[in-house]
């Protein structure tokens, strides 16, 4: 595929109030996975488009880096991880129409989540959404040091996609219904990641140290807010028409389980006023 192709597929993606082709995105897919084409050139490209004045160019940008991300040859994410800063749009505002306000919101919360992902991938070294699932899988199968400093990277990426936080009003274009569906996917993958880091979490929590309960409560506790949040994301989900057979069915964490865990770490730090560490004089 030669460069005119990949210049093409990116032009089709900024030109109408419409999601990015599929056909152009598989375009770009095939174009990153040709072993002598230039991933950098190609995250240059959409680097610079995300810093034009128009809402519709910059988030069809972001659409577009989130589903090469997902989709394209692993070189693409491996790039953005690389990098030392990915979207600077925190202040991001298009004045120009009356739309513009409300997306440029969207568009910066997303580009922050774009953010979140790609400096995951940087201290995991991989893609989390990716990562092997199950009893023998990565999050299951991690020991306590790299579970602790694990999934707080997982949960900054999940709270910053759950931050989206977009009403079924309000997905009101094929942009923003694209970039809600490439979260939706990402939502339940971040979430079954983290959820299997949980479970292996607790099977170790009553013999790790009372530091590491410490961490490990907090994590907890910071799971149980992010679930009902999901919760909320996957009823928009719901309500724009996704099947609900794709939508996972959240059961609620029984109360007694933290009381538990709380009970436990107060034990240790009990155990440890009554027995300080001794010292030499």
């Amino acid at each position: 595929m030669g460069s005119s192709v990949s210049k093409a597929a990116l032009e089709a993606t900024t030109d109408e109030l419409m999601e990015p082709d599929p056909k152009h995105l598989a375009d770009l897919i095939q174009y990153i996975n040709g072993t002598n084409m230039s991933v950098k050139r190609l995250a240059d490209v959409l680097s610079e488009k995300t810093r034009n004045s128009s809402w519709v160019v910059v988030f069809k940008a972001l659409v577009t880096v989130h589903h090469l991300m997902v989709h394209g040859n692993e070189r693409f994410i491996q790039h953005l991880a690389s990098r030392n800063s990915l979207f600077t749009l925190h202040n991001f505002l298009d004045k120009s129409v009356v739309e513009g306000y409300a997306m440029s919101t969207f568009i910066r919360r997303y580009s922050r989540y774009l953010n979140e992902k790609s400096l995951a991938y940087r201290l995991i070294t991989s893609d989390i959404t990716k990562t092997k699932r199950g009893m023998d899988g990565m999050m299951r199968t991690m020991n306590t040091k790299d579970l602790l400093n694990t999934l707080p990277v997982i949960q900054t990426q999940f709270d910053a996609l759950l931050n989206f936080n977009a009403s079924a009003n309000e997905l009101t274009n094929g942009i923003m219904h694209a970039a809600f569906m490439l979260l939706f996917k990402d939502s339940l993958r971040l979430f079954a990641a983290c959820n299997e880091g949980i479970l292996n979490l607790l099977d170790k929590f009553f013999h790790m140290t009372k530091n590491q309960c410490n961490t490990s409560l907090d994590i907890y506790i910071k799971f149980l807010r992010s679930t009902t949040k999901l919760a909320q994301f996957l009823k928009v989900a719901e309500q724009v028409g996704i099947d609900k057979n794709n939508i996972p069915y959240l059961t609620e964490a029984p109360s007694s389980l933290l009381e538990a865990l709380k009970q436990h770490l107060a034990s240790l730090e009990e155990k440890n006023d009554i027995f300080p560490p001794y010292r030499l004089c």
